[in-house]
């Protein structure tokens, strides 16, 4: 066994050293650390905060001695996060062909876990919505990507992403954002509306055929490496559902928006790869991408209620800023589809973005 690096050869420790909230947990943390530094070449002296996420996740890095990098240490209180999935999809990942973060250490019982590290960055850090042809590239590597990991599915072994979930996540939308956020009482004609709107959705949705979802396949969650395939993050909320769902998720990201144009290109070039390695995608592109709209309907309804939840419960106000570029995506799908009128009205009502003269005597 290699011996563990002297004091003299780590790096200062960083600028920026880790805040905890719990005193105890800073000194499992660090006791877990030194306990496995000396097998992975670790730097214990140089962990320093990576990132952290919607929810009470943090990610640190740490350096390791001479050539072997830096790796991942993953924050996940078991109290609040279960780590078990992020271990079974990333397996699942792997299994795939699909590049994601091995688990090099995981300590079950306080939520410690030692992650490769795919480097600083994001598909999202290097696209720019002002020149899709440069942009192309990566998506047909995300493609890619999104192709293996679908190929791998196989029923029974993620949690079914079924109507329970579909209604569960779109009951976010009027509980959170409009209710909370918007401080409009979800009741009579509104409530009537969405719940039709609502219905329609589900259905749509649980038409499609099944595979592994990765549920934020987004170029925030796509790490870009050199020459190296694009590496996926955030895979832990994976389910069996709808093929629909993850390209819409690419196409209708959180935090970029693209011209239609370049949003049929890539679903295109997406639906003749999945054609081509015989996912089950509808042969009719036309009723795909109608399908592939309605599931980023319910997508953006969930996250718009998720992201008013961030705000209002979690104190995370960043998120909401985010919000508009949802409402928009709901308003364009919406406006394309006479079946969802009720849904663009209710819309309209609560964002006062149009004239609502006569809204309560209509039954559209």
């Amino acid at each position: 066994m290699t011996a563990p690096p002297s004091p003299a050869t780590e790096p200062a420790p960083p600028a920026n050293p880790i805040l905890w909230a719990d005193p105890q947990r800073a000194a499992v943390f660090e006791g877990w650390l030194a306990g496995i530094a000396a097998a992975h070449r670790l730097l214990p002296g140089t962990v320093r905060l990576a990132s952290a996420d919607a929810s009470f996740r943090r990610y640190f890095r740490v350096d390791a001695a001479e050539a072997a990098g830096t790796r991942i240490v993953m924050d996940a209180p078991p109290d609040k996060e279960n780590s078990e999935p992020f271990v079974q999809v990333a397996r699942l990942m792997a299994e795939a062909g699909v590049t994601a973060p091995r688990v090099l250490e995981w300590d079950r019982p306080n939520g410690f876990l030692l992650l490769d590290d795919l480097g600083h960055q994001t598909m999202l850090d290097v696209i720019d919505p002002a020149q899709p042809d440069a942009s192309r590239p990566l998506y047909d590597q995300a493609i890619d990507a999104l192709i293996r990991w679908q190929l791998a599915s196989r029923p029974g072994v993620l949690p079914p992403y079924d109507r329970a979930l579909l209604e569960r996540e779109l009951a976010l939308f009027p509980e959170w954002y409009i209710g909370r956020h918007r401080g409009i009482a979800v009741e009579g004609q509104l409530k009537e509306r969405l719940d039709r709107s609502f219905k329609l959705i589900v259905e749509s949705n649980l038409a499609s055929r099944s595979v592994y979802v990765h549920r934020d396949f987004m170029p925030r969650n796509l790490m870009v490496r050199n020459d190296a395939d694009l590496g996926v993050l955030d895979f832990q909320d994976a389910v069996y559902g709808p093929i629909t769902y993850d390209i819409a998720s690419l196409m209708r990201d959180a935090f970029l928006s693209w011209d239609e144009e370049f949003v049929l290109d890539i679903t295109i070039r997406y639906w003749e790869a999945a054609r081509k390695a015989k996912l089950p995608v509808d042969p009719d592109f036309g009723a795909f991408y109608r399908s592939v709209e309605w599931m980023g309907l319910q997508r953006h309804l969930k996250v718009a209620g998720i992201f008013a939840r961030l705000t209002l419960r979690d104190g995370k106000p960043r998120y909401l800023a985010d919000t508009p570029r949802f409402i928009a995506y709901i308003r364009s799908t919406a406006s394309r589809y006479m079946e969802l009128t009720p849904l663009l009205r209710v819309i309209d009502e609560i964002e006062g973005s149009s004239a609502i003269t006569g809204f309560a005597y209509g039954r559209v």
